[in-house]
């Protein structure tokens, strides 16, 4: 008899339980490079959230009929032409975002985050708990660049989506944008307090 699954559980773990960012320290390499700003923090997690979601019900619907010898390739070409698909809607709809973004788009085919998720979950479950569980992690995974691109912008440029937010007065009286911020290494100093934070808040993971 198949063990029951709790749906509820496979779609709100990844969101801080078993965050695939802070928790699996997975998808680092993305965090690092696309958070300087906002706008493309945020389109980068939602394309990750549709192709995550998508490519586990289908690997889910085939599971069955994939060779295990083939299995990695066959989930690399259904990301790979999900990620097309996301890459061609952005030039079309987000010019000048899917610009910013440049060559990471791409490499979410390779995001350690998709293939751990196809190969651990979809290519065992059935495509609706395979659908939450690709949502449930992608948006962990937006959740984090969110938080890390809302900090670096507005310490860094003094904006959130390309918009003033510390008003001139601040800069009349001597405050200026802390210019480190905006470097890919603050990501990661970023990051880590994030991770600092989450495993203070809980116990359970200060072992592992």
């Amino acid at each position: 008899m198949a063990e029951k699954i709790n749906y509820k559980e496979v779609f709100f773990n990844p969101f801080s339980k078993n965050n695939p960012v802070v928790v699996q320290v997975l998808g680092i390499c993305s965090v690092l490079a696309v958070t300087a700003k906002l706008e493309p923090a945020l389109v980068m997690g939602l394309s990750v959230i549709a192709v995550l979601a998508f490519s586990n019900v289908i690997i889910s619907l085939l599971r069955n009929t994939i060779p295990t010898n083939i299995r990695i390739i066959v989930q690399l070409v259904v990301v790979a032409g999900l990620v097309v698909i996301v890459d061609q809607l952005l030039k079309a709809y987000a010019y000048d975002v899917s610009k910013q973004l440049s060559v990471f788009i791409g490499l979410i085919i390779t995001n350690c985050i998709l293939m751990g998720r196809l190969e651990a979950f979809a290519m065992g479950n059935r495509p609706w708990p395979s659908f939450l569980d690709g949502v449930g992690n992608g948006c962990g995974y937006a959740i984090i660049l969110v938080i890390v691109g809302f900090f670096r912008e507005l310490l860094g440029s003094g904006t959130l989506f390309g918009c003033q937010v510390i008003p001139q007065w601040c800069y009349d009286h001597g405050y200026t944008n802390n210019g480190l911020m905006i470097l890919p290494p603050m990501a990661l100093i970023v990051v880590a307090c994030i991770i600092w934070v989450h495993r203070s808040r809980n116990k359970d993971l200060q072992e592992q």
